[in-house]
């Protein structure tokens, strides 16, 4: 299957595949006698948990830290990372999923806080011990959104 078909078999663009193919997600494909690619029923599965897993929120560079365990997400139903029987390797690798899991909670707390700024400039007065916002930023949230309707 031609680079176009498989993006578009697996929700991608031919771009994304070539990128995933720099990246070491995808080992290359085979080539025709015309040096296209050629992807095989095999590769798609791959880029089909590639994109899944994506998806997640895992990023291209947790996976290039699991490219080689990728096929085997592709033969096996997903399952927990953590080993389920003694001295079985997790699939995907819960080193991996856990430092993504704490990347998100830092993100989270990022954008609460970014929240609670701009929703501490939308009240009308700050309420005692509160911790609301200070009055420069407080009169700067007010400023935009009486410029910005």
């Amino acid at each position: 299957m031609r680079i176009g078909d498989a993006a578009a078999a697996v929700g991608a663009t031919p771009r994304a595949l070539r990128f995933y193919e720099q990246r070491g997600l995808l080992p290359p494909p085979h080539r025709t006698r015309a040096g296209q690619r050629d992807y095989s029923p095999e590769d798609l599965a791959v880029l089909r948990v590639i994109r899944h897993l994506l998806g997640l929120g895992l990023t291209v560079e947790d996976l290039a830290g699991i490219a080689e365990r990728l096929p085997l997400l592709a033969v096996h139903p997903p399952r927990r990372c953590d080993p389920t029987a003694p001295g079985e390797p997790a699939l995907v690798g819960t080193a991996v999923v856990r430092r993504r899991i704490a990347v998100l909670d830092s993100e989270i707390e990022r954008l609460t806080r970014l929240r609670d700024t701009l929703q501490a400039g939308l009240d009308p007065a700050p309420r005692p011990g509160t911790g609301a916002v200070s009055g420069s930023r407080r009169s700067a949230v007010n400023a935009w959104t009486e410029i910005v309707p």
